[in-house]
């Protein structure tokens, strides 16, 4: 009943706006047709799906819109209020780290006169906003109002792991307002993306510094992603602590609790470092920073800026005062954490045994138990795993045959070793398994199994093509994303 009254709450808006300005004609509905990969049966294509979700024109034939209007899209079709044509559409860049992407149409001359949305500044608090958008409950276009009740650092749930600047609204987000542009003064503010669903009139936009962040990366034809100064930190609030730490009790400088291995902080901080400043900014004791008024997060510092990019940080380290700048740098491993889209699972099947590099999109279809598994994935980052483990090459499934019978207990293991070499990564594995064995059979190890996996290597082959023909796997390994 909620919904229904949400749903009639958008017809009444858009009803009450009139015949559509100008510019509602920039503002498009996005169909897009998807295939979602098997992550249980990697070798399988995936199923299909399909979802709406809106865009705007900011340039001649762009059209910005969430990334995850779009990921893992094998069709785009893009419409226009009150146009019933139906216009083929492409994924130019796509930034899955802060969800927004850039389409092309393959014809673009029906939309060379339509008006072009300027980007403006983040709003004020209780200021009033417009969303436009094709939410689900109709067809056509649809407008509501909201007033900014937040401006925050937070999650972006499309990813799952990155969190940025976002403003929240009393509007609802709903599906099919993603993408959309969200206006003040007929300027655009922000994007739609995201809702919340245990609280009702409440949405998010993602605001125009990081849309504005978006445009400049990928001004050279490609897009790099986000930098991090790959550190952990602790507020001092407490009295107790700061007296401690031989701070004064002014309210600033937080506590550095780790550095990542390899980060851009790597080599100049430490944990137990006091970081105080960033870029001549003062950091508060809650790790924040005052910029163009408003008091946010201290990695709003380093958002705005990307690889190769510098800044400057005052710390206290063993009781001595510095000032240093830092080289910022992407942080690849980072991903682990990550959802991840348009890519194909990467896998590889021996004699009936499937093995899969563990991430995030794997964990969520598998469920995985052991407690080396989750301490590896927890750990991966923070205490520098991928040093030695590229990949966590885990043991994910096991296809009945012959070869493998009375092999029971293992699936969800980790592969620690194959004939006695050390696995790092999935491609690694594939090449050992290519290999002719010294000895009579196979022998892997998995971390915590009580004894470990031996094959007869002279049957593998046989095996290898019956599973073939009795699963219906087409290629037995896929080491590409």
């Amino acid at each position: 009943m909620r919904h229904l009254i949400s749903l009639l709450f958008l017809v009444v808006a858009a009803a009450a706006q009139g015949p559509p300005s100008e510019v509602y004609r920039s503002v498009v509905r996005i169909e897009a047709a998807v295939q979602i990969p098997d992550y249980s049966t990697p070798w399988n294509s995936g199923r299909f799906s399909g979802g709406i979700g809106t865009g705007f024109i900011v340039g001649k034939n762009r059209i910005l819109t969430n990334a995850h209007v779009v990921s893992n899209a094998k069709r785009l079709i893009v419409t226009t209020h009150g146009n019933p044509t139906k216009y083929p559409a492409k994924v130019e860049f796509i930034a899955h780290d802060c969800d927004l992407a850039m389409l092309s149409l393959e014809e673009f001359g029906d939309f060379e006169e339509f008006p072009v949305f300027d980007l403006g500044e983040v709003p004020e608090l209780e200021s009033q906003v417009r969303v436009i958008g094709y939410p689900i409950g109709g067809e056509r276009l649809s407008v509501t109002r909201g007033i900014v009740s937040r401006i925050d650092f937070s999650s972006y749930s499309h990813s799952r792991a990155d969190q940025h600047l976002v403003i929240q609204i009393d509007a609802a987000i709903n599906p099919g307002n993603s993408g959309g542009p969200v206006l003040q003064d007929g300027k655009v503010i922000g994007v739609a993306f995201q809702g919340r669903r245990d609280a009702d009139n409440t949405g998010y936009i993602i605001p125009t510094p990081v849309v504005r962040r978006f445009l400049k990366d990928i001004e050279d034809g490609a897009y790099d992603q986000y930098v991090d100064l790959a550190i952990s930190t602790f507020p001092l609030f407490n009295p107790a602590m700061r007296r401690a730490l031989k701070l004064p009790a002014d309210g600033h400088g937080i506590l550095v609790s780790s550095v990542v291995a390899g980060g851009s902080c790597d080599g100049v901080l430490k944990p137990g470092d006091i970081l105080v400043s960033i870029d001549g900014s003062p950091i508060d004791s809650a790790g924040q920073i005052l910029i163009d008024g408003a008091k946010v997060d201290l990695n709003e510092i380093v958002e705005r800026k990307f690889a190769g990019d510098t800044v400057q940080l005052r710390f206290r380290s063993e009781g001595t005062w510095h000032d240093q700048d830092v080289v910022l740098k992407n942080l690849p491993q980072n991903r682990m954490y990550a959802i991840q889209y348009e890519k194909q699972p990467r896998y590889v099947v021996f004699a009936g045994l499937v093995f899969q590099p563990l991430d995030t999109n794997l964990f969520a279809a598998r469920k995985f138990t052991d407690f080396h598994v989750r301490k590896l994935y927890q750990d991966y980052l923070p205490e520098a795993v991928f040093k030695e483990r590229e990949d966590i090459v885990i043991l994910t499934r096991i296809e009945d045959d012959p070869i493998n019978s009375r092999i029971e207990g293992f699936t969800g293991m980790v592969v620690d070793k194959v004939n006695g070499t050390s696995i790092r990564n999935l491609r690694q594995l594939s090449e050992v398994l290519a290999q002719k064995p010294e000895s009579d059979h196979w022998v892997i190890e998995l971390l915590g199994a009580s004894r470990p996996i031996v094959l007869p290597a002279a049957e593998v082959p046989a095996a290898n093509e019956r599973i073939k023909d009795t699963y219906g796997i087409d290629q037995l390994m896929n080491l590409e994303d």
